[in-house]
């Protein structure tokens, strides 16, 4: 009898400590469509590592890059439900559901890519976080990524406004993107990231538009030879936790998933840089021309997407203004 008791005494704090444990600790499954070594993926990989170490293993981290958990949609969907805990989105999915995002879709809203990081770590930038934080998505963004300059890469070159006339041209399915091709005189497609390598072989598109890393990892320069310097959309990408996970942390690991993201912000883009100079050397070797335009040559594609900006971003005339204030 004293026997079963000292046993009972024993086991109480033992499943007490036990389901104490388990409460703590906090397990982030980071989902990413980038393959691993890419720029994003080694700063979100850096910064899961620091938030294990200074969490003291209360929070462990496990990457899941390349698009093993699904494609974006799905991965927010994912982090939306909590079966995966954090990701980085593109702006194109979260713009239906944001709308105020949408100021960051925008074509030629920023001067160039220095601009754009002026207003991601100011308060514009957080303040569109806070949105998409305070929004029905049921995410905490946390912080930007760098998505680098997107321009266009075509079969054909683009060495002026007339020779986009009827591509045929992969976008995120957005309709901002869509417009804003379609008013550059091509014809934009949307389509998912997997399927662009195929398209482009197989002719059932002309090009599409992104970074040069992008051109390169993908393996979509070995159909696309031409890179028209456009700079058409500069996007910014938020880091975003689950709503149910974040609810979970104390506040002091919340304070240390923030810190740790602003970090992660700022590490990522000195990756970036190097990447993009590196991708765009080996793409040259490659036989990859790129086309710089002139600054009448790059108005021209500036005042076709005039109707974008009107059209989408009327109900964001103040906030595209405090944009064009920054210098």
């Amino acid at each position: 009898m004293d026997f079963k008791r000292t046993l009972l005494a024993v086991a109480l704090p033992l499943a007490f400590g036990l389901s104490g444990m388990a409460q703590a600790e906090i397990k982030i499954k980071f989902a990413e469509v980038h393959p691993a070594g890419y720029p994003p993926v080694v700063a979100e990989q850096q910064m899961g590592k620091k938030l294990e170490e200074q969490s003291k293993g209360e929070i462990t981290f496990k990457m899941f890059a390349g698009g093993v958990l699904g494609s974006e949609k799905e991965v927010v969907e994912q982090v939306q439900t909590n079966a995966v805990q954090m990701t980085r989105v593109s702006l194109g999915i979260v713009g239906p559901v944001v709308p105020d995002v949408n100021v960051f879709n925008l074509p030629f809203v920023f001067r160039d890519q220095a601009h754009m990081r002026k207003i991601i770590d100011g308060e514009i930038g957080q303040e569109i976080l806070d949105k998409i934080t305070n929004s029905e998505f049921n995410l905490v963004a946390l912080a930007w990524m760098d998505g680098g300059t997107r321009n266009l890469y075509t079969k054909k070159p683009v060495r002026d406004i007339a020779d986009l006339k009827g591509m045929k041209i992969r976008v995120q399915g957005n309709p901002v993107f869509i417009d804003t091709i379609n008013d550059m005189g091509g014809n934009g497609i949307a389509m998912a990231t997997g399927e662009i390598f195929s398209a482009l072989q197989t002719g059932v598109i002309d090009g599409a538009e992104n970074n040069p890393p992008t051109l390169l990892e993908h393996n979509h320069y070995q159909s696309a030879k031409f890179y028209t310097l456009t700079e058409h959309l500069i996007l910014p990408e938020p880091v975003v936790m689950s709503k149910i996970t974040w609810k979970k942390l104390s506040a002091d690991q919340q304070k240390l998933v923030q810190t740790l993201a602003r970090e992660a912000q700022m590490e990522e883009r000195v990756l970036w840089d190097k990447k993009s100079a590196e991708a765009e050397t080996t793409l040259k070797a490659a036989g990859v021309e790129f086309i710089t335009l002139s600054p009448a040559q790059k108005k021209a594609f500036f005042d076709a997407t005039q109707p974008v900006r009107d059209k989408y971003g009327a109900p964001y005339k103040d906030l595209i203004s405090r944009i064009e204030a920054v210098q």
